[in-house]
């Protein structure tokens, strides 16, 4: 939005502090912070510092300029940091570190150093770029709407049961161990698959969530166009822990989200859509390490009573050699889950003796951030750039 970002430098009682913060047209924000270099994955007292200054400095402004009415309500927290990219690091003296992993600052006067020199550089940023503050405003405005939408189309949605977990998406297959360490969730691609899944699967441990073809891409849609979607509220329903800032894992009811889709380029478009839609509303799930990715045959190959599935056209040329000339071997190709019956789904890509899982993992979270925006955002050049550079490293089945 703006051309440089904006920059706070400083130190106020031995503290160090430095902010760094872009805004963009995207709808989510992605915010870091650092104490003494350390990443504070859980946040701390210099984040609480900057989100309450932001709010706090938009909201001033906004009123003072006259473009929040008397009547309007203020902009929340959530509504100012939409689009928001933000850095902020300190460097405290004697740092105390809080949580579960130690990567949470707790020294109050970290929160005072950070409020302090934040919102008087921001201040005069506002007043000295009113174009620039007022398309930000107007961006914290939108966002205020589009969140009382949400809001109104989840209150909606749960009177008609749609995101209340006693009352699970029809199309849901529930297992019946109600234990989430050994239930597994498979998001299945179409009925057909679908139907074979839920005959092949283990009902102690295993529900079946069909969909159907592509889900919305949320890197482009507003959160209430998002709940709006049947696919999206069937999946956070069927999860059982919210969504977004609502997102509770202590509550899932599966510690497996297997994603099974066809093994061609139309699946691999739908693993990408869910995959964008649990990092940007689901992200806990990845940091977990409770999200996996089914691996599907490619082949089958019977030749009397031997069978052997394969995945790829190499482990093919491999085997057909090492075969007796007579019976000729059968050799079937599949084009999508669909072609399998309940018990080859099963023995295949199901039964967690024979299966092939690869589990996705969350190493960095600014690139996993960089990549979702630019594959999946709205900016056509870097995507073709991507293309180009990694085109050759690309399997296509079309």
């Amino acid at each position: 939005m703006f051309e440089d970002p904006v920059y706070v430098e400083g130190t106020e009682n031995g503290i160090a502090v430095e902010v760094s913060l872009q805004y963009t047209d995207d709808f989510h924000s992605n915010m870091m912070s650092f104490a003494n270099n350390i990443h504070t994955y859980e946040g701390g007292t210099h984040e609480t510092g900057f989100k309450s200054a932001l709010t706090r400095v938009i909201n001033d402004y906004a009123r003072k300029n006259s473009i929040l009415k008397d009547g309007d309500e203020s902009l929340s927290g959530e509504d100012v940091r939409e689009g928001l990219t933000a850095i902020v690091s300190v460097k405290h003296p004697d740092p105390q570190f809080e949580g579960q992993t130690k990567t949470k600052l707790g020294n109050s006067d970290a929160r005072t150093a950070v409020d302090r020199m934040f919102s008087e550089t921001f201040s005069r940023f506002m007043l000295e770029n009113p174009a620039t503050a007022r398309e930000i405003v107007e961006k914290g405005m939108l966002a205020n709407k589009a969140r009382k939408a949400a809001k109104r189309a989840r209150e909606a949605t749960r009177k008609k049961s749609g995101l209340e977990i006693s009352n699970l998406p029809g199309k849901l297959a529930d297992n019946t161990s109600k234990d989430p360490e050994i239930s597994e969730l498979f998001i299945v691609e179409g009925d057909s698959a679908g139907g074979s899944a839920k005959q092949g699967r283990e009902r102690l441990t295993q529900a079946i969530l069909p969909i159907r073809g592509k889900i919305l891409n949320v890197e482009k849609a507003s959160i209430d166009k998002i709940l709006g979607n049947e696919e999206i509220r069937s999946l956070f329903t069927a999860m059982g822990t919210g969504f977004g800032d609502e997102f509770d894992v202590t509550k899932a009811k599966y510690h497996k989200l297997i994603i099974m889709t066809d093994a061609d380029v139309d699946g691999a478009h739908i693993r990408t859509l869910l995959l964008t839609l649990i990092y940007r509303y689901m992200r806990p799930l990845l940091e977990k390490g409770y999200v996996y990715i089914a691996q599907p045959p490619l082949y089958q190959v019977r030749q009397g009573k031997f069978v052997q599935y394969l995945d790829s056209e190499e482990e093919l040329n491999r085997l057909l050699p090492t075969l007796n000339a007579s019976p000729k071997p059968a050799i079937q190709r599949y084009k999508g889950l669909g072609e399998m019956d309940a018990s080859q789904l099963w023995e295949t890509t199901m039964d967690p003796e024979n299966r092939r899982l690869l589990r996705v993992q969350l190493d960095d979270g600014v690139e996993a951030d960089r990549i979702f925006s630019m594959l999946m955002g709205d900016k056509v050049e870097p995507r073709r750039e991507f293309i180009e550079q990694n085109a050759q490293y690309a399997e296509l089945d079309i």
